[in-house]
């Protein structure tokens, strides 16, 4: 992730690369040959630059965080924002410390076209009002699964939910906003990891709207799918572009509800855009940097919708009181 975010930088014109750190330099210095090696991430943040980008297992991602801001740097910090609630707590409570800086969290799926795409059909009203949402968002693992850092409780605090699934509960709140009542499931059903490997989740906001939730590593097929359905219709966003296209294309569907005719009961006619390029990566750092230039206020990936994006994957966790009492649980 962070070669994805240095490259990212590189492409806005507005800002320039200078220097990074990383344990394992060898990928760091092929892709960035003109960029300063340090050798830790003081070194980094005493450098003397204006901002800095932690993309860090997440064991390490709230001391870097608190150490840039302290150290007067504005940051943008890859997701999670640590392990637990208190690591999020701990970030928020320093950037309360230096509020003229700018701190941002990659909610990177906030910029995906179809995402973006859903996000204006909806408040065009064109298909009515919201009624409830699924999503799905699954990997497959792999050979090296459990020895993945990954998989290992105390670099990460919990397994798929915190990893992947967070994604899938931020897009839930960009659309809803703040879910107060949550019912789940979760389980370590396949992999011998310490961490779950599945979570079932179902949420419901302050409107009655119920969002359902899958989050898996024994997805056998990447898939990612978040259905939105309302009172007029409903829009479908299937698959996700990776870099390794390994979540097919990215599409999608959009239908509205049809009643009258015969033919289509239960088949309305459904309009189906593809999206052959991901500008995503692009977008967000492009939107942190104009933030830092023109003193704007950070309006997605906030530590506050991070904050609350992990306060609901420790209320799935905390639901199940059967998978809190087993191994795989996380420390609260």
């Amino acid at each position: 992730m962070g070669v994805t975010r240095a490259q990212a930088l590189q492409a806005c014109p507005s800002a320039r690369l200078v220097c990074g750190y990383d344990p394992n330099p060898g990928p760091f210095l092929q892709r960035f040959p003109g960029v300063s090696r340090m050798n830790s991430q003081d070194e980094v943040i005493a450098s003397g630059v204006d901002a800095i980008l932690v993309c860090t297992p997440n064991r390490f991602t709230p001391g870097a965080v608190i150490a840039a801001l302290d150290a007067g740097k504005h940051v943008f910090c890859e997701k999670p924002p640590g392990r637990n609630l208190k690591d999020i707590e701990d970030i928020v409570a320093a950037e309360q410390r230096r509020p003229g800086l700018k701190l941002k969290f990659g909610f990177n799926h906030r910029y995906h076209a179809g995402i973006q795409e859903a996000k204006r059909i909806v408040e065009s009203g064109r298909l009515g009002h919201i009624l409830w949402l699924r999503g799905i968002y699954g990997k497959s693992g792999g050979p090296r699964f459990e020895q993945e850092w990954r998989s290992d409780k105390e670099l990460v605090g919990g397994g798929i939910l915190l990893d992947q699934g967070i994604h899938m509960l931020d897009l839930f709140r960009f659309f809803c906003g703040d879910f107060v009542e949550v019912k789940s499931m979760v389980s370590t059903a396949f992999w011998n990891i310490n961490v779950e490997d599945n979570a079932f989740a179902l949420l419901r906001d302050g409107q009655g709207r119920i969002a359902m939730l899958h989050s898996s590593s024994t997805q056998w097929k990447h898939r990612f799918m978040l259905e939105i359905y309302m009172s007029d219709g409903y829009l479908s966003v299937n698959g996700i572009l990776t870099s390794t296209r390994s979540y097919g294309d990215e599409t999608i569907s959009v239908a509205r509800k049809q009643f009258n005719e015969g033919f289509a009961m239960g088949k309305p006619r459904e309009e189906i855009v593809y999206f052959d390029t991901d500008p995503s990566w692009e977008l967000e750092m492009s939107e942190f940097v104009e933030h830092i230039l023109n003193d704007t206020p950070v309006q997605a990936g906030t530590s506050e919708q991070a904050l609350k994006a992990m306060q609901l994957v420790f209320s799935i966790y905390q639901n199940d009181a059967h998978f809190m009492n087993s191994p795989s649980a996380p420390k609260i």
